[in-house]
């Protein structure tokens, strides 16, 4: 892929047409209805801590759990993918998320309401890589970054549902008809995928490969994180997903009722304009990066410098409240962040074969989980021992930023040197093909 235009489709490239977006629009209902149910907590947060009795620390471990369990199951999950393929995983994905929705509804006490959420966050990490996968195998590779950013955008609709319709229906039918209710659509989508999809149109199923034991799996790992473009994209999905993601997955709400002095509506409206602004810009950065593959880069830090520039500026705003005005521009400027993440996987996609795509995905989707697990931890934990302090407890985010970016600036130029060698090797033996 050139920096000006998109690269011509490879041989053996998927054709793609109309049965590819049918088949893949499957697996992405499958993902917008595991994003619903993960990010359906979001607006119920301060429902939760009056449900179970909890402090900001206890409320806070049921979306640490359901992260660690989601980053914990990437590899794995990569693994299995690349081996059993993406029907069987999504299928899987759908009857665990579904049985954990069902459960937080009917959950007694805390206990087995963590333990709901665990089972939600282990079927939401079958999800994510499966679409990917899916799209790799049903479209040609020069839609790749288009495929992988309209993936998150239908991620982010099924935030905008949790915001819009989770909320409404919570404090209109109450807690167990609202979260009992919603794991329909669950039911639904497994349905869907049980009848329609298929991992590959007929022709181009991938080259078997051997798929034995242990040393399989370690040989699969380790030659996924020897490349640095893994590694690149691990860390520009860690720095770039856990600010937009830790605020609508649990403190966004709190922060703007109890620190702001806003109403419920309209903290809710803010979320919602989170949603909406990383569905448009979702669209622009498909857009830019598949025209102009070097855009990458720019386009990861540009949005972290943003993030950072207004997260300083509101936190350090003088007086108890920050102006609405600054208020609409953050929550702006945070839907730029799932976007943003995107583009990790446009870095490790082009670093490794076919046969390791799940593998390598899964590598790069645990950066913004583990960021965002250890930021809902920290604010958590800075909240209740600050007297509920947000200003020093989302300061926690500079310092999760600070870390990937040293690591993107130590990694970019070993990556980006690597991958225009592979790039040149493919265009020559496209050239020089033997008489």
């Amino acid at each position: 892929m050139s920096a000006a235009a998109p690269a011509p489709a490879l041989p053996g490239d998927p054709p793609g047409g109309r049965r590819a977006v049918l088949v893949w629009s499957v697996g992405v209902a499958v993902y917008l209805v595991a994003v619903v149910f993960r990010t359906s907590l979001g607006v119920a947060g301060l429902d939760a801590a009056a449900r179970f009795h909890i402090d900001a620390s206890a409320l806070s471990t049921f979306s640490i759990l359901q992260l660690l369990v989601y980053a914990g199951m990437q590899i794995p999950v990569g693994l299995l993918v690349d081996r059993l393929g993406t029907k069987k995983v999504l299928t899987l994905g759908a009857v665990l998320f579904t049985t954990g929705q069902l459960g937080f509804a009917l959950s007694p006490s805390y206990g087995t309401a963590l333990a709901s959420r665990a089972l939600l966050g282990c079927g939401d990490a079958m999800t994510f890589i499966s679409v990917l996968r899916l799209g790799t195998r049903w479209f040609p590779a020069r839609r790749g970054p288009m495929i992988a950013q309209v993936a998150g955008l239908a991620g982010m609709g099924g935030n905008l549902v949790s915001t819009l319709v989770i909320a409404r229906l919570l404090h209109g039918v109450g807690w167990t008809a609202t979260f009992a209710g919603s794991s329909l659509a669950g039911v639904a989508v497994l349905l869907l995928t049980l009848v329609f999809l298929k991992d590959h149109p007929e022709g181009y199923a991938p080259e078997p490969s051997p798929h034995r034991g242990a040393s399989y799996v370690r040989r699969q790992i380790a030659a996924s994180w020897r490349e640095p473009g893994t590694r690149l994209g691990m860390w520009v999905h860690f720095t770039t997903q856990f600010p937009a993601m830790v605020f609508l997955l649990l403190w966004g709400l709190p922060f703007l009722v109890e620190a702001q002095g806003l109403s419920r509506a309209t903290a809710g409206t803010l979320l919602t304009l989170v949603v909406l602004s990383n569905m448009v810009v979702g669209l622009v950065y498909g857009q830019v990066v598949a025209r102009h593959h070097a855009a990458r880069l720019p386009l990861a830090l540009g949005t972290v410098a943003a993030t950072a520039a207004l997260w300083a500026v509101t936190l350090a705003w003088p007086g108890p409240h920050a102006p609405m005005w600054l208020l609409v521009v953050l929550c702006t400027v945070l839907g730029a962040c799932g976007p943003a993440s995107m583009l990790g996987f446009d870095f490790s996609r082009p670093a490794n074969p076919p046969t390791r795509q799940g593998t390598a995905s899964g590598i790069t989707n645990m950066g913004g989980f583990i960021a965002s697990m250890t930021t809902l931890f920290l604010v958590g934990v800075l909240l209740d021992s600050t007297g509920q302090n947000y200003r020093i407890a989302f300061s926690s985010v500079f310092l999760l930023q600070a870390v990937g970016l040293t690591q993107i600036l130590r990694l970019r130029g070993r990556a980006a040197r690597l991958e225009r060698e592979r790039l040149v090797a493919s265009r020559v033996e496209t050239v020089h093909v033997p008489a």
